[in-house]
């Protein structure tokens, strides 16, 4: 990593820890057998993509999954809940350490989400910390449903490039998801895995992007 002027951050499992283990569980409680079928890392049901676009709403979602295991009595706070198990919060000190680097390094947030997950990190954002979004954390947030663009799909990293006039090679991608990466690698963008018990805050300073 060299002559870094601009940092590109995935969201869940580098900033927002995520725990797929809940998330199972949280499938499994609504008679979903097969969770690492339906969503994982790896494999995933289509719909996730639709919603991570934008091309999917979160009422069209949530009948998805009732259809999907044949219950149509499931209420929505059920559903809501199972999905948003996935979701832990930000370690303490985090959100300090981006407000540092974004002094001294353009910085940008680039996310697949979708619209309740979305809704339940600006809640706890509020709750948590009284922030409004993670705006001033950041030059700028890219957040794939509103732009109907999602990892790994190269539009998005040169949708961020070319917007903000940034150098490919002057700019680094981190993001817990190879494949992401390797998309982000083609297009000539220098590249780190985050993998746990790895943090974003020992990365940032054992790089020495700040003291």
């Amino acid at each position: 990593m060299q002559n870094i002027k601009n940092i590109i951050f995935d969201y869940g499992n580098v900033i927002f820890l995520l725990d797929f283990q809940k998330l199972r569980d949280g499938w499994r409680s609504l008679s979903i057998n097969d969770p690492d079928q339906f969503f994982s890392h790896g494999v995933q049901d289509p719909i996730f993509d639709a919603f991570d676009r934008g091309l999917a709403s979160a009422a069209e979602f949530r009948d998805h999954i009732r259809q999907k295991i044949g219950n149509i009595h499931l209420t929505d706070e059920e559903i809501n809940a199972a999905w948003n198990s996935l979701l832990l919060g930000v370690d303490e000190g985090t959100h300090e350490v981006l407000a540092e680097l974004n002094k001294k390094y353009r910085t940008f947030l680039l996310s697949n989400i979708n619209p309740i997950h979305y809704q339940y990190i600006m809640n706890y954002l509020k709750s948590e910390f009284g922030f409004e979004n993670n705006d001033h954390l950041f030059e700028k947030t890219y957040y794939s449903h509103l732009v109907g663009i999602r990892k790994p799909d190269p539009a998005i990293f040169e949708k961020v490039l070319n917007e903000n006039n940034l150098i490919a090679e002057e700019t680094l991608f981190i993001d817990d998801i190879a494949a992401n990466l390797e998309a982000a690698k083609s297009l000539g963008i220098q590249t780190f895995l985050m993998q746990a018990p790895d943090t974003i805050q020992n990365f940032i300073k054992r790089e020495g992007f700040i003291g």
